[in-house]
């Protein structure tokens, strides 16, 4: 009788197929967190790629002299 007060069957169900979603759900969490962080630390390299590469291509139009090119080169770094 004590199977029919609620006790047992939500343990029951529970134990059968509560532990994969919550596996699926903290898997997901942890991708979107990798996910996540890995973006913003791979979009900050491009930006300074990308800027290094501008300027490469002022200097090389002459745009900006020698000087003027390595101070910019230091600040980028």
């Amino acid at each position: 009788m004590h199977g029919y007060n609620g006790y047992g069957f939500g343990i029951g169900y529970g134990m059968g197929f509560g532990w994969i979603i919550w596996i699926i759900v903290i898997v997901l969490i942890i991708f979107l967190l990798v996910k996540l962080y890995g973006s913003q630390n791979n979009s900050t390299g491009r930006e300074e790629g990308r800027a290094f590469e501008i300027l490469k291509e002022r200097y090389a139009k002459g745009e900006i002299d020698k000087q003027e090119f390595e101070e910019k080169k230091k600040d980028l770094k």
